[in-house]
């Protein structure tokens, strides 16, 4: 419905993307749990954290329209890798021309939003690093910090 491509490799590369996204955002609200102590300051820092996440995602400001001082950020926010895998997985290797243009899919990926799909890789590997982050952090907090009073 969106134009993906039929191919058995697209597919899988979309339920890889999607699905990690879902366990590293169940993986950081339960991290945000475990490091506060209770569950309304775990929603103020969650919410703050998916506002920044949102707005240095990309999605709204691509990577290449944002100021060189603040892309840092980008490059440390799972949901703009997520983003960018989605993408490059889908659309990243299309070399059809654009409507009313001279410019490949591909071209316009790279030109615009800064997308390459030899990155592939890395940013599948970023995304399971960014799960596997969370849940130690999770994990360790979980074992260590106790917020019981006497």
């Amino acid at each position: 419905m969106i134009g993906f491509e039929w191919t058995t490799a697209k597919f899988f590369w979309y339920i890889f993307f999607t699905f990690s996204s879902l366990l590293y955002f169940t993986f950081f609200g339960m991290m945000a749990v475990a490091v506060t102590p209770n569950q309304h300051i775990a929603a103020i820092i969650a919410l703050a954290f998916y506002a920044l996440w949102n707005l240095f995602s990309g999605f709204i400001v691509p990577q290449t329209r944002i100021p060189v001082w603040w892309r840092w950020y980008y490059w440390a926010c799972p949901v703009a890798w997520t983003l960018y895998g989605l993408v490059t997985s889908q659309y990243g290797d299309i070399e059809d021309k654009l409507l009313g243009t001279n410019i490949t899919v591909q071209q316009y990926l790279d030109d615009y939003f800064g997308f390459k799909h030899d990155f592939l890789g890395v940013v599948a590997a970023v995304i399971v690093g960014f799960t596997v982050l969370f849940l130690f952090i999770f994990a360790f907090s979980i074992k260590v910090f106790n917020f019981q009073r006497r």
